[in-house]
């Protein structure tokens, strides 16, 4: 039966309306839904092709509509680390965040573009540490019960790819 907010709680979260677990309790370990896993492995691809055809120098015909592998990784990467920032954001509004997780949910959107301004390779150095970073800061979700356990394991594991692989284009 849905709550409050029209979700209905799962195994992974308290029921009722209070909005999350207290703090410090640790979500139900469930295993990470296989769609889940598939969509985030599919979302390495661009991070993973654009930084292979950026070290390798072949622009793969891109050059053609005035675009650069380079380019196409920085600016994936600065969308992608905004939906991290989202991921944050969403799961304080459904299970009950602090005023702080709002705060700090806008933060990779705002390093992300600004890493967009800065000259090579200083782009995607930024964009590559703060995508590793927030693999790890996110980590309080699940310990909070903000998000399912099975989440921040992917997170890191996600994280950790497309982290280095800007790094490593960088």
């Amino acid at each position: 039966m849905a709550g409050r907010t029209g979700i209905a709680p799962d195994e992974d979260h308290a029921a009722g309306t209070g909005g999350g677990k207290p703090e410090g309790s640790m979500a139900r370990a469930t295993p990470v839904p296989p769609l889940a896993l598939v969509l985030g492995i599919a979302g390495l691809i661009p991070f993973l092709g654009f930084a292979f055809l950026s070290i390798s120098g072949n622009d793969a015909g891109l050059s053609t509509v005035g675009l650069s592998p380079r380019t196409i990784l920085s600016a994936y990467g600065a969308v992608i680390a905004s939906f991290l920032g989202g991921i944050r954001w969403g799961a304080a509004a459904a299970r009950g965040g602090s005023n702080l997780d709002y705060v700090v949910a806008i933060l990779p959107s705002l390093i992300a573009w600004t890493a967009l301004a800065l000259p090579a390779p200083w782009d995607l150095r930024v964009l590559g540490f703060l995508v590793l970073a927030w693999g790890l800061i996110d980590q309080d979700l699940p310990r909070r019960g903000l998000v399912p356990r099975w989440l921040g394991w992917l997170r890191l594991g996600l994280s950790g790819v497309a982290g280095l692989a800007l790094l490593v284009a960088a």
